[in-house]
Formats: C-alpha cells, sequence, structure tokens
C-alpha cells in the first residue's frame, strides 16, 4: 500500500469549493475527518466524530459529559436530568428514577418533557412506532441494551427499568440524544424533512448542510445552561477525509481549524504559527479480531505474536510523537489498568517462536485479512499505520491482506459483526475506541450475549468466566469495589491478547492562532461554546 492516497489534483479540486461566501468576524471553521456531515436528526452517525459535531452540539442527552478541564478526566454531571439514582424502594435493583430539568426548550419552542425521553427511546426501540427511524435506531439501540421498559411517571419525572441490575445505565444514556417530538409532527412526520430542520435543546442551531459539502449552525441564545451559550458567531463543519488536504485547508485560510493533521506536517505547521493541540484521552487504536470458527486469532500464541510482533517506538516516530505506545487497552496508569502478566513488548524473535509453535514462518505464513477505513473518527492517521503494523507481521509470518472500506461503511460492517457477508471473510477490523466507561470500554466488545444484532460484540467473543466478571461490574454500585473488578477484567484483555492493541491516541487538532478559549477536554468530545476568533 502506497504512503500517501492523496492525489494533488483532488487538493487543489477541493480547495476552490471551500470559499463559499465571505466569511464573518466570529465564524470558526473546521476541517473534519469525516467524509460525509453527520446524520442530523439526533442520533448522529459517522462514530465519535458524528457525535462531537453533529450531537452534543444541537442535541443533549439526559446526563451530559463534563467537558470544562483539560486536566482531569471527564466525569457524568447533569444534562436534561437533574438527578438520577435507584429507586430506593425497590429490592431488585433495576428501577431508575431520573427528575428531568424543568423549563426546557426544544429550538422549536416546545417544551422537553418526560413525554418526550419516551418518544425518543420508542423512535430508537420499538419497530411499531409511528416515530421508529432504522438509521437512528442502528446507531443508538446497542447503546443502551441495559434497558427493559420506561415510562412517564409525572411530566418532570422519568423511571427506566432495566433488564437486570447495571450500574453502567447513567454511561449508556449519555448516548441518547433528545430531538424534538412536535418538530417531527411539523416536518410531515418525516425523518428525511427533520434532517434539513432539526430540533434538540443543545446550545448550537444548525441552519443549514449540504451533505458531503458543509453544515453551518448559529447559537442558541435561549439554551438552558447559560455558562455554554456559543460565543462565536457561525460553527461550520467541512469534511475533509484526507489528511493532506485538512492541512492544505488550514494553510491557505479555508478552514480554521483541522481534526487529525498529517504528523510530517506537524513541524511546518507550528513553524508557520499554527497551534497543534493535543491531550491524552480514553481512547486506543486496535485490530478488533474475529473469534469465529475458523478465525486463525483463536490460537492466542497468534494473538501474543502479533502484540509482540508491533513496533510501537517506529510508530510513535511516524506519528511525530503525537500517540502513547499502548501497554494494554487502556493506557498506562489508568485506574484500571491493574497488573497484567503480558507485556505489550517489540519482541520480534519471540513473536516467531510462537507462530513456529502455531505452524507459520515467514516462508510460509498465515495468510488472512483484515478491513481498514482510509479516514474517520479516531482512526489517528489509518493508512500509514496499518501498513506499519503490516510490515510488522510480515516479519513474523502473518502476511495480512488489506480491504479498505469507507469509514461510516465500516461503522455499519462492526454491527453486523464478522459473521456477516459485509465482512467479506475478514478476520480482524482496524477500529479505534472510546473507553470512557465500563460499558462501552468493556462490555460492549466482549459480552456473549451482545454479539450482533443485538450488540457489537463484532468478533463473537463468548468466555463464561469474562461474562461473569462483567456482571460483577453491573452488579457492584460501589465505586471502589467496581474499580476492583474492573482492574481483573483488563488483566484478562491483556494477558488473553484479546485484541492487537497498538497505542493511544492524544486526539492532536492543528488551528489557526486566531482561534481563542478553546479547552481540550480529555474526551473524545468537546465543548465549542468557550471559543472566539481573533480579527
Amino acid at each position: 500500500m502506497r504512503r500517501s492516497f492523496l492525489k494533488t489534483a483532488f487538493v487543489l479540486a477541493i480547495l476552490p469549493a471551500l470559499h463559499g461566501a465571505a466569511w464573518a468576524q466570529g465564524t470558526l471553521r473546521i476541517g473534519m475527518t469525516a467524509s460525509d456531515i453527520p446524520l442530523t436528526t439526533g442520533q448522529t452517525d459517522n462514530g465519535g466524530e458524528g457525535m462531537r459535531f453533529m450531537g452534543y452540539t444541537v442535541y443533549d442527552a439526559l446526563i451530559n459529559w463534563d467537558l470544562s478541564s483539560a486536566t482531569k478526566p471527564s466525569d457524568l454531571v447533569p444534562g436534561l436530568a437533574l438527578s438520577w439514582g435507584l429507586d430506593p424502594a425497590d429490592a431488585a435493583k433495576t428501577k431508575w428514577v431520573f427528575k428531568l430539568r424543568p423549563d426546557v426548550k426544544f429550538h422549536d419552542g416546545s417544551a422537553f418533557t418526560a413525554d418526550s425521553v419516551v418518544w425518543n427511546l420508542d423512535k430508537l426501540l420499538k419497530n411499531d412506532a409511528p416515530q421508529f427511524d432504522q438509521r437512528q435506531s442502528a446507531q443508538g439501540k446497542s447503546r443502551i441494551p441495559a434497558v427493559a421498559s420506561y415510562r412517564a411517571v409525572d411530566p418532570m419525572t422519568l423511571e427506566i427499568v432495566t433488564k437486570s441490575p447495571d450500574a453502567t445505565l447513567p454511561y449508556q444514556l449519555a448516548w441518547i440524544l433528545m430531538s424534538s417530538p412536535a418538530n417531527w409532527e411539523k416536518q410531515g412526520k418525516s425523518w428525511d424533512n427533520v434532517a434539513k430542520a432539526p430540533s434538540g435543546t443543545g446550545p448550537w442551531k444548525l441552519t443549514s448542510f449540504v451533505p458531503r459539502e458543509r453544515a453551518e449552525m448559529v447559537p442558541n441564545p435561549d439554551y438552558w445552561d447559560k455558562p455554554r451559550v456559543p460565543k462565536l458567531d457561525k460553527l461550520v463543519l467541512i469534511p475533509l477525509p484526507e489528511a493532506n488536504a485538512r492541512v492544505a485547508a488550514l494553510r491557505s485560510g479555508q478552514v480554521d481549524w483541522i481534526e487529525a493533521p498529517a504528523p510530517d506536517a506537524a513541524k511546518s505547521l507550528t513553524d508557520a504559527g499554527f497551534k497543534i493541540v493535543m491531550n491524552a484521552y480514553p481512547h486506543n487504536w486496535t485490530w478488533h479480531l474475529s473469534r469465529v470458527e475458523g478465525s486463525p486469532w483463536n490460537d492466542i500464541r497468534i494473538r501474543k505474536a502479533a502484540n509482540l510482533a508491533v513496533d510501537r517506538d517506529g510508530m510513535k516516530e511516524l506519528l511525530a510523537g503525537m500517540m502513547i505506545p499502548a501497554e494494554g487497552f487502556y493506557p498506562p496508569g489508568h485506574q484500571w489498568f491493574g497488573k497484567p502478566k503480558f507485556k505489550l513488548e517489540y519482541k520480534p524473535e519471540e513473536a516467531k517462536k510462537l507462530m513456529k509453535e502455531a505452524g507459520y514462518t515467514p516462508e510460509k505464513p498465515l495468510v488472512t485479512k483484515i478491513l481498514i477505513s482510509p479516514s474517520g473518527s479516531g482512526q489517528m492517521q489509518p493508512l500509514p499505520m496499518n501498513e506499519l503494523v503490516q510490515q510488522n507481521l510480515a516479519d513474523i509470518g502473518i502476511k495480512i491482506d488489506f480491504e479498505v472500506v469507507e469509514w461510516n461503511q465500516l461503522i455499519n460492517i462492526w454491527r453486523a459483526g464478522a459473521k456477516d457477508p459485509s465482512a467479506r471473510g475478514a478476520t480482524g477490523m482496524n477500529y479505534t475506541y472510546f473507553i470512557q466507561d465500563p460499558f462501552t470500554g468493556f462490555i460492549r466488545h466482549l459480552q456473549c450475549d451482545l454479539a450482533p444484532p443485538a450488540g457489537t460484540n463484532w468478533g463473537y467473543y463468548c468466555d463464561p468466566e469474562m461474562d461473569k466478571l462483567f456482571g460483577e461490574v453491573r452488579n457492584t454500585f460501589d465505586p471502589k469495589a467496581q474499580t476492583a473488578i474492573l482492574e481483573k477484567i483488563h488483566e484478562k484483555y491483556v494477558d488473553d491478547a484479546l485484541f492487537l492493541m497498538v497505542t493511544h491516541d492524544v486526539n492532536p487538532r492543528a488551528m489557526s492562532a486566531k482561534v481563542k478559549g478553546f479547552v481540550q477536554a480529555q474526551n473524545w468530545f468537546q465543548d465549542f461554546s468557550p471559543i472566539s476568533m481573533d480579527k
């Protein structure tokens, strides 16, 4: 595979399209890694980047993330729910009560109530509901597997019952965004119409968008969280999936901010006066391995050999230092890291011995296919990074054939599972993960009953010992006791080499010196409200 898949002609072609109208002072233009504008109706697509730019901008969840600090890990904070907790009268520990925030209005002026939440949950979970939307359900249903039932107790009180005790429910609900039932009615009960004129409760209002070209937002002056009413006049999103195209757009002044700048451009950008902002955050860069019958990754010797073959220091050099080498599924020093025995070190000779035991050598290699994307949310620089891994594995007797698919297509394959025809016989995929909480960080990847279509256990891994640990996490509501269990889970992730664990992202983004007030939270998501632009 080539180092760069970008044609000079593409750069020259894309830049004139970005000129558009004259830009008003106070407009921030962002070059995204996504190839399309994320779904605008509520539950976004395009992975975490979709949630970052079209989720927590236009919409709110019952429970939001605190994105105000660059120096401490993000935690959950009240969003559209003022408070939540288990019903003390429920001995089964499955009934949760949410007290909702009063006097919140959707962008169309309609009131947010408990009935609004029920309506939004129905649009994801009930196929026979008039407002059910398959596109949004595909994005949101797998995020809330704990939910068994829900009802409005009164206009400002919501009850949710889980299938079994589940201490991770608040984290799950942070992914579910609230769109306006009244607006759906107004738009002729058509989600296609809503996409052009969406209505959430968030700090930004979407004013226009053209698929694959641009989206524009303006502040919501009536936002319920007054300190987070945006300072900018306008926020503009422009899909630029190629790293070099993003850098060219920034240099030429077509955008003010780019996600994931090309590493080899970092020094020249800073020399030219641009800022590169980065921070540690809960995210990893992995290969998710198939465990279906016949997959070579069912052999722990092969999984361990692959993890010992990756030159992570070489990867760091490739990325101009913009990464944290993996020592596990979670970054070193994380509170859930524990004390795994298997060390993710660069030991190609030891890796070759394991491969020989498994029946393979560089002369008679194992041949298998891996799905990768050319760009995408959190994927960092997937083409050159995967090339390096491919070369490392070839040295020990694993010949990797790549199939490159567009990021949103890769997400759909991930949801469909390794057994689905869309996986095209691949035994792994390069998929990066937000690992902020126990459910999205651990459980959804490997729990037996969360294999597709029930969830996103893409590889169909199933281990009763791991499921037992997952059950203990869900039944443990004391944070200290829960942490001890999570350490055991992470130790098993590493000691069993359940993923090819390569690196942790530092979420680099490059921007004009005119951008002021941005605080890069230790989170996949970011708050654009405090940002302003110098003249």
